[in-house]
Formats: C-alpha cells, structure tokens, sequence
C-alpha cells in the first residue's frame, strides 16, 4: 500500500510539532507548512522543527494560509490525501487586542485552505477548532450539539466562523471535514506565554506567578498525546462533516493546578493575584462521549503525570524557550 500524503499546516508549532512526528512514525508522508509568525520567536518554532525529524533536519514550508495562490501552488505540486489544518493564532487575550488579524487568518485562511482542498480532490480535511467556542455555557459537560451562539471572544468567534465554513464546503462540494474542539492542551513545546509553561518558568526563577480570580475557575486539560490520538483517529475515520470534542473530561481549577505543578516542581509558587480578564471562561469541560464512541478516543494522560513528563521536558529545553531580554533559566529542576 502507497504512504498516504498529508498536509500539517502550523506544523512548527506546538501542536502541529507533534502530529507531525507522529505522523512521520506511522510512516504518512508529511508535507509541512508554516508561517513562522512574529506571534512569538521564531527561534521556538526552529527547535519544535527540530524535535519533528527526530533530530535530523527537516524543511518545513513558510507560506502563510492567507496566500491563497501560495497554498494553491503547494496542494497543487504535493497532492495530500488529508489536510490537518491546524495552524492559526491562538490566544483570548491577544485576539482582543488584535481582532481583525485573528478573523484574517483564522477565517480566511481556513477558507483558503479548503477552497484548495476542493479544486485539487483532496479526500480529507481536519480542522483544529476550540474549547472556547462554548463560551460560558452554564450545562457542563460541554455536548457537541450545543448551540454555540455565544462566544465571548474574537478568537472564540473566528473558530467558531472556521467551524461553520468547513460546513458550508461540506454542503456544498462534500468534502469530508472533521472539526475538532481542543481543551487547554499541555505538554512538551508548549508555548512560553501559556500558563503551565510560564508558571513553571517563574516558579523555578522565584518569581510571582499571575495569578487571575479567585483560583476556582477550571480548565480540562489535555496532554498533547492523547490530542494527538485523537487527531490520528479523526484522519483515519474522516467521511463527512462532523464535530468532536478532545479533552480530559475532567476540569481542574486553576488553585488545583498550581497546587499540583508546584508538587511536579518541587517548589512552592508566590502568586501575584489579579482580576479576571476579559474573555476568559468560567470552566471547560468537555463531554467526549462521542469522540470515545466514533473515534474510540480514550485520553490517557493524568495531570499529575502529564506535568511530570512536562517539567522533565523543562528542565532539558526549557532553557532555550526564552523571550527577548529574559534572563538564562536553570536547565535542570531540583
């Protein structure tokens, strides 16, 4: 049987790092694509670059989703199977301050990638939604059939604008999309500016951790392995439009989290207390019943492991995710 093709856009970032390594171990062939965006350094997407191959050096295309005769070109030469759309920008707080870039690139740009799908026959498309599509729903779990009317953020509404143009390119062309909802996902190549890699950075530094609410709002984190058995499964069953949810099924609140971060650590952490901020949810949980049942996705990964497997990923790497004028970092945790 001939390796399948498939496409990783954002395949230099945390995520995509990773579906991409698995991807290249399952023996797919990878074509991989990213903008290498000024969102944060560049230097942080070259080492997660590194990570994919293993090591050996690996070329990554830098075309951004919003190049439309760019991407046409690329789909057109490389021919993938599956496309695992997963690049975009991310963030709730960034998308408020920058409202019309976040729509730019997450809704054009997963236009143009599916415009692209359709003209050139690809079979399949995966599309990375999020949690944040929910909103501050008050039923928990969050089911896929809610009617997410309500985002509280410009990032929650790009997605979920992203989520409905895949079904419109479903309806019309029937092409095969599946849109997954990530929850607060975590693991090795994080980026530095997300909570469990900055807490563990500040912690280890003896710094005051930022530190919003009153510590009870919750997250379902979700280690980036099983996300990536969830994707993995999503390509191998993608055959009409449907969506998912990937999480852990089981929030932690954010004082849990600290609390159990500082156990991986072995430090105590100094919180800075802070206000809310806009666009920040309440909770997320996520009701994985149907990913378990159509997808057999069944997350593995503990907290209490996942942070361990973290912060010993930490101490080798951590050193080298740094921001601009930010002093060295212990490379190992005591």
């Amino acid at each position: 049987m001939a390796k399948q093709t498939v496409l990783v856009t954002g395949a230099a970032g945390f995520i995509g790092s990773h579906v991409s390594q698995r991807l290249l171990a399952e023996g797919y062939r990878l074509v991989a694509l990213d903008n290498f965006c000024e969102f944060y350094e560049r230097s942080w997407k070259e080492l997660n670059v590194r990570g994919i191959g293993g090591g050996e050096k690996f070329d990554v295309e830098e075309i951004d989703v919003t190049d439309g005769p760019a991407i046409d070109r690329l789909v057109s030469t490389t021919r993938p199977d599956a496309i695992l759309h997963i690049a975009g920008m991310a963030g709730v707080r960034p998308s408020i301050e920058q409202p019309c870039y976040y729509a730019r690139v997450n809704v054009e740009g997963t236009t143009q990638m599916l415009q692209a799908a359709v003209k050139h026959k690809v079979r399949r498309f995966i599309f990375a939604s999020s949690s944040s599509v929910y909103g501050n729903l008050k039923r928990i779990p969050f089911r896929e059939d809610e009617p997410v009317s309500e985002p509280i953020s410009p990032y929650a509404a790009s997605k979920r604008a992203g989520e409905l143009i895949c079904y419109t390119y479903w309806h019309l062309y029937r092409l095969p999309v599946f849109c997954l909802r990530f929850f607060t996902v975590y693991g090795p190549r994080l980026r530095p500016d997300l909570a469990i890699h900055k807490f563990t950075r500040l912690i280890l530094e003896d710094k005051p951790i930022p530190f919003f609410g009153d510590g009870n709002t919750a997250r379902d984190y979700t280690y980036v392995d099983d996300i990536c058995d969830g994707i993995l499964a999503a390509l191998h069953r993608c055959d009409r439009y449907r969506i998912y949810n990937l999480g852990n099924h089981r929030p932690v609140k954010l004082c849990e989290m600290v609390a159990a971060l500082e156990k991986a650590i072995g430090r105590p952490a100094v919180l800075d207390r802070k206000p809310m901020q806009p666009g920040d949810v309440e909770i997320t949980c996520a009701d994985i019943s149907r990913a378990a049942a159509e997808l057999d996705y069944r997350p593995k990964i503990s907290l209490d492991e996942g942070l361990k497997r973290f912060v010993e990923w930490f101490a080798q790497y951590g050193h080298l995710y740094r921001f601009p004028g930010d002093a060295p970092a212990a490379k190992t945790v005591m």
